[in-house]
């Protein structure tokens, strides 16, 4: 009982810091009725992809010359993946990132880079504790 009550107060906590937003809601809802899983198997996803893309960003941004196609390339699926789990903070950097992106200006995307990044693993290290809470709570209450 104790991880429920865990669970319920670090989401509703990610509801109110504005880690998430109603797109999440309507994920958990899916899942509720059609599919246990659902959002442990999309966070996953998420976190995996996306450490992917922060890292090939980073690498662009390092070198001298940079090349704001394949940034901006890099850039859309972040924002598409973090708008469509409802990672409302990630997405708002994002479309921070992108003005910058748009302007050509390498300074401004890395300025962006640095806060989307600690966002980004913020928003991680949030989701890992909920799977977990989720799974003490599946362990002990099954038909939860």
């Amino acid at each position: 009982m104790e991880a429920q009550m865990q669970l319920n107060t670090l989401v509703a906590n990610m509801f109110a810091t504005g880690l998430l937003d109603d797109q999440f809601q309507q994920l958990q809802m899916f899942q509720a009725r059609n599919a246990p899983g659902f959002i442990a198997e999309i966070v996953t996803i998420f976190c995996n992809e996306g450490r992917r893309n922060i890292d090939e960003l980073a690498k662009m941004l390092e070198r001298p010359c940079v090349d704001f196609k394949e940034v901006g390339d890099i850039l859309f699926k972040l924002m598409g993946s973090s708008a469509s789990i409802g990672a409302q903070r990630v997405n708002n950097i994002c479309i921070q990132f992108r003005e910058f992106y748009e302007e050509k200006s390498r300074d401004g995307c890395l300025k962006a880079f640095h806060v989307m990044r600690k966002e980004f693993y913020d928003t991680c290290i949030k989701f890992q504790t909920m799977l977990q809470l989720e799974q003490q709570v599946w362990t002990f209450y099954p038909n939860q």
